[in-house]
């Protein structure tokens, strides 16, 4: 679903902004792993979620706070990933990543197959640049994704783990610039510092300022 749903929204909008809304799956998955694990997120986790979505917010909503069609269905998509991140952190545990992957392209493989059979119609001329598109999509963007993925939830807080994985949306801004023709504007610029704070004090709990800090107090005390 989450990919169906964002491949048919990416029709609609353009890469980056489709990239910078599914990481909107960073703000849902503290919070539904709360509800599943009864673990409740730390104020890093919820700041974090926070920056994060307002970033995604400054990419997506227009100048009268409208969403179109292509960005309703890429924020869709982001809550199925959201879903799907809780589920691989419970079955990942004491399981082997690769038989999971492999195990979640199956029964991706047959619903897909099923989905073809119902509701395409038209026949589509195919041609050698499709066809390794197609194969990077699978093999790389998806196979390849997901197999580091399921491998690092395995280590990683879902919480955690949302918001690195929201650097795809970074990445895809990127790109979409480079390839795609995208322009960079001051609002978009602003969207990738927030994602990128948001991960700095999701990953590191802002550590390093506590540190920096601690001599400082140190040092007045051995004064005082």
């Amino acid at each position: 679903l989450a990919y169906c749903v964002q491949t048919i929204g990416i029709q609609f909008t353009t890469p980056g902004k489709n990239a910078f809304l599914t990481a909107v799956y960073c703000v849902i998955v503290p919070f539904l792993y709360w509800l599943t694990e009864r673990k409740a997120p730390d104020l890093y986790n919820i700041a974090a979620a926070l920056i994060c979505i307002l970033g995604i917010g400054l990419i997506s909503l227009t100048d009268d706070f409208s969403i179109g069609i292509g960005d309703a269905l890429t924020l869709l998509g982001g809550v199925f990933y959201a879903v799907h991140m809780v589920v691989v952190a419970k079955a990942s545990r004491g399981r082997d990543a690769i038989l999971l992957t492999i195990l979640q392209f199956g029964a991706a493989a047959i619903c897909a197959w099923i989905a073809a059979a119902l509701f395409e119609t038209t026949s589509v001329q195919v041609g050698a640049d499709a066809i390794w598109a197609v194969i990077f999509l699978g093999v790389a963007a998806t196979g390849g994704g997901i197999l580091l993925q399921t491998i690092g939830q395995k280590y990683t807080h879902p919480a955690t783990a949302s918001i690195i994985l929201s650097l795809e949306s970074v990445f895809g801004v990127l790109f979409s610039v480079l390839f795609y023709g995208e322009k960079m504007t001051g609002k978009l610029a602003a969207g990738f510092i927030l994602v990128f704070i948001a991960v700095i004090i999701s990953e590191t709990k802002l550590q390093f300022l506590r540190k920096n800090r601690k001599p400082a107090q140190e040092e007045n005390a051995a004064e005082e």
